[in-house]
């Protein structure tokens, strides 16, 4: 026998859910796509991890100033932070652009600026993640860390996310699909190889090492090695991180297409 309800027992209430849970739950959702995609993780974890204990271990590999885990350290940490703020980043926003995803979410009740900041605080989940993981690792490898080296390198950190996912939104925002998955990898191996990231701009031949200090690849791997060897960022990778963040972000609000 069904049950029965007085009239009024039940009142509809239409209406747009809370943004704060919105946000939460995008979010989450965001932070776990990246971290079941298998390329991703490989950017994001496996290479800084792989070249964290070569750089340690292998004293031929590329010269580095001693506690060679310390610079080890500050260059992985550099190289995790392009490898999520920009290559994946803008490589998830390309395609999810191309399969219709941002279209369809940008026609739901989520506002526009909630998709974006959904984003980011996924790619910021995944940035506490491999902060932590390389830490971890390093202090296994003897890195004996001091409370002033900890707070400019996550001040650094926090920057250096910031340019990178700026500029990731900028190119999977802006530009074709296939056509952002060549860029994005191409920008990754040239500034890991001569963007100041594991060959320190110092060793660079020329005019080559003055302009990577302009660029946020090696302000921000120079900036780290400095600090995590005892010493402080200098004001320019400070302000280098801030222009581009700043540029960039400007830039992929104006351009960001959602197909």
């Amino acid at each position: 026998m069904s049950a029965t309800f007085d009239s009024g027992t039940f009142s509809p209430d239409p209406g747009v859910g809370s943004r704060l849970r919105m946000l939460a739950v995008h979010t989450r959702t965001e932070t776990l796509l990246a971290l079941r995609h298998s390329e991703q993780l490989l950017l994001t974890l496996v290479i800084p991890l792989a070249l964290l204990v070569g750089l340690t271990l292998l004293e031929g590999l590329v010269e580095l100033p001693e506690p060679r885990v310390n610079a080890a350290l500050g260059t992985v940490l550099a190289l995790a932070m392009m490898s999520t703020g920009f290559t994946s980043q803008a490589i998830a926003l390309g395609f999810d652009r191309r399969y219709g995803l941002m279209r369809r979410l940008a026609a739901t009740a989520i506002p526009r600026w909630l998709v974006v900041t959904g984003r980011l605080g996924g790619m910021a989940a995944v940035v506490v993640i491999q902060v932590v993981v390389l830490s971890a690792v390093a202090l296994a490898l003897g890195w004996r860390p001091d409370g002033g080296s900890i707070g400019w390198a996550l001040l650094l950190v926090l920057l250096g996310a910031g340019a990178f996912g700026a500029c990731g939104l900028l190119l999977g925002g802006s530009v074709r699909a296939d056509l952002v998955l060549v860029i994005a990898n191409v920008v990754w191996f040239v500034l890991l190889f001569v963007g100041g990231i594991v060959v320190p701009a110092d060793q660079l031949p020329g005019a080559l090492g003055i302009v990577v200090e302009y660029l946020p690849s090696g302000a921000l791997a120079e900036g780290l090695r400095s600090v995590l060897l005892g010493g402080t960022p200098g004001l320019g990778h400070v302000v280098v991180l801030l222009v581009w963040g700043a540029v960039a972000g400007l830039v992929a609000a104006r351009t960001l297409k959602w197909d």
